[in-house]
């Protein structure tokens, strides 16, 4: 992967629940998670159809073209739901060819019950990156903890992550460094 230009965050992380889907895994469904025929759906034993939310797909294949690398962090007590829903979730290849799977979009994934800030020390582990350079998504305000790790946190909206909210994430991450 090419490396992230210097005025976008090095890592952009998002939760699951409410942030990049419409519900909380591990009690609004339960497994197995099987694929559908449908692009974006996956389909569980109990509970409805789900999949990201309308403007996920695009973005997280936008920001992998861009150098950025992804993560999920996760403090679900389902995590293997939430490891089956991201694999067989597929996504429409934005440069046409094969379908892919929403697992490949992610470098990293922190996926366990537990405070974000042990997701983060994980996730500055395996990465390598500073705090400095990642920028976290999540619908829990609690979750904004991580700032004292130096992450950047933008809150998530009743409506989820869309491209607004990106942008306005990018753009606290970019105030934060004195880049914009």
């Amino acid at each position: 992967m090419s490396e992230a230009p210097f005025n976008l965050p090095k890592l952009i992380v998002f939760d699951l629940d409410y942030t990049l889907w419409d519900l909380w895994i591990d009690t609004h469904v339960s497994g197995p998670i099987k694929p559908s025929s449908k692009f974006n759906e996956v389909i569980p034993r109990r509970g409805e159809p789900f999949g990201f939310y309308r403007d996920v797909p695009e973005m997280l294949q936008r920001l992998r073209s861009e150098g950025i690398e992804i993560a999920a962090a996760s403090r679900t007590a389902a995590p293997d739901y939430a490891y089956d829903a991201l694999k067989h979730l597929k996504l429409k290849n934005r440069n046409g060819g094969d379908n892919i799977s929403a697992k490949t979009l992610f470098d990293y994934t922190e996926i366990y019950p537990g405070s974000k800030i042990k997701h983060f020390q994980k996730l500055a582990k395996k990465s390598g990156f500073a705090y400095e350079d990642m920028l976290f998504f999540d619908d829990e305000s609690r979750n904004k903890e991580v700032e004292t790790l130096g992450v950047t946190f933008q809150l998530v909206g009743v409506s989820g992550t869309d491209e607004p909210t990106l942008q306005k994430g990018i753009k606290m991450w970019r105030q934060r460094r004195g880049l914009s």
